[in-house]
């Protein structure tokens, strides 16, 4: 069984998330459509925003498919879509500071190893230029980010008991669906928004699962 895998299909573990076949079935990270939100998001915490730089890895399919929903998403907005396929720690702080250059930028931090490994340099680099920043999972905001709205990651384990369990009473994996995530956490950091200058909406605050002060 797996648990927060994002895209076990194209990763060739199951045939298909709704008949998984072969011997294993699980929990997906997240949905992919879920990516478009984070676009709306950045939009209501800065309105001004015009331009989007897009941390992603773009050699995953995880990476193509998160960018594929945020450029779905971008026309309805207006907005100005710059990808960053950054390699290394260098990479993501040269790419950051050169987007910052110009007027009314802001940042989305997909859902990637490379990301995750560095999510105190992308909070620090976003911060010092200040660009307001969307994350998809809690401990980027934990450390020091902005917004981030996704998955808990703690829930997909407790729900694999029920499978696990039914496996163990005689159910086949191929016949049970992979599940996705039925609940999205909308969590603000506010010290990180008084920092860049931001007053964050009551409606977005009221609506937030979680407030960081």
């Amino acid at each position: 069984m797996f648990i927060n895998i994002v895209d076990p299909v194209g990763a060739g573990f199951i045939a298909s998330l709704a008949r998984p076949g072969g011997n294993i079935t699980g929990f997906t990270l997240f949905e992919f459509s879920l990516s478009g939100k984070w676009l709306e998001l950045l939009k209501e915490i800065k309105p001004n925003v015009t331009r989007v730089a897009i941390i992603r890895d773009g050699g995953a399919t995880v990476g193509i498919g998160q960018w594929a929903a945020i450029q779905s998403a971008a026309s309805s907005f207006g907005l100005e879509l710059v990808p960053i396929d950054p390699r290394d720690a260098g990479e993501i702080e040269r790419a950051i500071t050169a987007f910052a250059q110009f007027p009314n930028g802001g940042l989305i931090v997909t859902v990637s190893t490379l990301a995750a490994a560095h999510r105190e340099l992308i909070g620090t680099v976003a911060a010092r230029h200040h660009l307001p920043a969307v994350y998809g999972l809690r401990y980027f905001v934990a450390s020091g980010g902005l917004l981030s709205y996704g998955p808990n990651t703690i829930t997909p384990i407790q729900r694999a008991a029920g499978y696990i369990d039914r496996i163990l009473k005689g159910e086949k994996p191929a016949d049970l669906p992979v599940q996705a995530p039925t609940k999205y956490e909308l969590v603000i950091n506010l010290k990180a928004a008084k920092a860049l200058g931001i007053e964050v909406p009551a409606t977005l605050l009221a609506r937030a699962d979680e407030v960081i002060e």
